[in-house]
């Protein structure tokens, strides 16, 4: 066969390959098509809701307002004291941040690099508080947060939701810092640095995709916990945005359009966030899985 013949079959071999993944490919497109409208449908009815009057909610199922108002998103903002709630949430989001970003990655350094007794046996024991559902303990936080006197204060939610982030923050960053080469450390400890030097000089600012990740991962938990609060907050001026959106739903009479508006309030933020910090997130996930 000469090398003429040999290219025309290569070519016609590969385009009957391609022709045959056509049909294929198709039904993939179309699946995730499908899925997309599937999925993307009430999200855009819930943003459009948030623009339209309650009768307009419950009489037009199309997601485009005949008559967009901002009235809706004011009056949940302001006369239902969205605002505040914001606010609460805001400082609970940032304090438990604080303190995950500080005492995890503190944690994780000695596990990945540092050698001490039961080692080993302490990692597993930390891991292990991943497969305790988070309800069983609910009793347990209410009875510690009274004997703290932290129970009906915000504090009463920042510290057992900062506890219960210890696990899997600490698996993320101990698997970021042991891919991390030890020559850095080593250097560093020669030059006369101290391990609390070596970890927030070297390590800490290296793993700043980590960080990210477990900052966006407990943010997003954090920004939509419900149950904590709930047992845990008695006063209405100190609620967070979903015990305001259920403040909303169980009213007497339920103002749909305001109970979108709500939800768009409570989305949008964490949509901006993963949009702004993707890259890290992703860059994050893939240093820890390399470790």
């Amino acid at each position: 066969m000469t090398s003429t013949e040999v290219i025309v079959a290569s070519v016609s071999s590969t385009a009957s390959s391609r022709s045959s993944r056509w049909p294929l490919r198709g039904a993939a497109y179309a699946a995730l098509g499908l899925y997309a409208v599937v999925s993307g449908y009430p999200f855009v009815l819930m943003v459009s809701g948030a623009f339209k009057d309650n009768r307009e909610v419950l009489t037009n199922p199309w997601p485009v307002p005949r008559r967009p108002t901002f009235e809706t998103l004011r009056t949940t903002w302001q006369v239902l004291d969205f605002g505040a709630y914001v606010g609460n949430t805001v400082f609970i989001v940032a304090a438990s941040l604080v303190l995950i970003l500080v005492i995890f990655p503190l944690a994780a350094y000695a596990f990945a690099v540092m050698r001490f007794p039961l080692r080993t046996l302490f990692f597993g024991l930390f891991l292990s508080a991943l497969f305790v559902p988070g309800v069983t303990v609910l009793l347990p936080i209410v009875l510690l947060d009274y004997r703290l006197g932290v129970l009906g204060t915000p504090w009463g939610v920042i510290l057992p939701i900062v506890n219960g982030s210890g696990p899997i923050a600490i698996l993320l960053l101990r698997s970021y810092f042991q891919a991390i080469p030890r020559e850095l450390r080593e250097a560093a400890l020669l030059d006369g640095c101290g391990e609390f030097r070596v970890f927030w000089r070297v390590y800490y600012p290296l793993a700043r995709p980590a960080l990210v990740t477990v900052a966006m991962l407990n943010f997003v938990g954090i920004w939509n916990e419900y149950v904590l609060p709930s047992v845990t907050l008695n006063d209405p001026e100190q609620y967070t945005l979903p015990l305001g959106l259920q403040n909303l739903l169980s009213a007497n009479v339920v103002n749909w359009n305001q109970v979108m508006a709500g939800s768009v309030i409570i989305v949008v933020p964490v949509i901006v966030v993963f949009v702004f910090l993707q890259r890290y997130f992703v860059e994050g996930l893939r240093g820890s899985m390399k470790g």
